[in-house]
Order: C-alpha cells, then sequence, then structure tokens
C-alpha cells in the first residue's frame, strides 16, 4: 500500500492527466451535440499541454534567468517544453474558433448542432 501511496504522491499527476485526456475522448465519442464534442476537443488539448508542462517541471528548478554566480545551470529548469506549449495553447484557440465559426453555419444550415439531425436532413438533401 505504501508502494501505491508513494507512486501516487511522485506520479499521480500524470495519471491525472491521462485520465483527464481520456474523459475527453469519451466525451468525443459518446456525445451526440457537436459543441459537447468541441468542448471535449478542448479538454483533450489541455490534457496533453497539462502533460507536457509537467514534464517541464523539475523538483528544486527555478526560472531560467542566469545570474552569475548564484546558481549553476543544473539548477534551472528547461524552458522549450513551455514555449512548445504556449504555442499549442495558441494552435488550441485558433481550432476552437474555426470550430465555433463552423458551428455557427452547421447551425444556420441544418437548424441544430445536433449530431443525429444534421445527418438526418443531410441525408435528405440528398
Amino acid at each position: 500500500m505504501t508502494e501505491i501511496n508513494s507512486f501516487l504522491a511522485e506520479k499521480g499527476i500524470y495519471m491525472l492527466t491521462v485520465i483527464l485526456f481520456f474523459l475527453g475522448m469519451f466525451g468525443m465519442a459518446t456525445c451526440g451535440n457537436y459543441m459537447k464534442k468541441l468542448m471535449c476537443m478542448n479538454i483533450m488539448q489541455i490534457a496533453v499541454i497539462f502533460f507536457f508542462l509537467c514534464l517541464g517541471q523539475k523538483s528544486g528548478g527555478t526560472i531560467p534567468v542566469t545570474i552569475s554566480g548564484l546558481l549553476s545551470s543544473d539548477d534551472y529548469i528547461n524552458p522549450l517544453p513551455h514555449a512548445l506549449m504556449l504555442t499549442a495553447i495558441v494552435v488550441s484557440l485558433g481550432t476552437t474558433g474555426l470550430g465555433l465559426a463552423l458551428l455557427m453555419r452547421v447551425k444556420d444550415k441544418y437548424g441544430s448542432i445536433e449530431e443525429e439531425v444534421v445527418i438526418k436532413k443531410g441525408d435528405e438533401e440528398k
């Protein structure tokens, strides 16, 4: 039991991100509303971003601002994962905005954002 507690204390945050990712995937697979699917996609994106930010952390590390004579280079955290995830956040905002714009077009054309209604009306148009 103590092994499980120590594992969760050290690596539990990674399990949380995996659970969050699969929660978003489950929502995308089961929800019939396109807005809910878009929000579940955002949950998946947030889980991936959070996972990589957790990988970039170091116990006892400090921000990567060099002040000569104070700390060695081993004491700084790696800034690359943080910079990459900042880019991923911008891409996430772009995909969300595009998804919302497409949802508005679907709502205008089909009168609903429910998947079954849109598929049914799409089949009727053929």
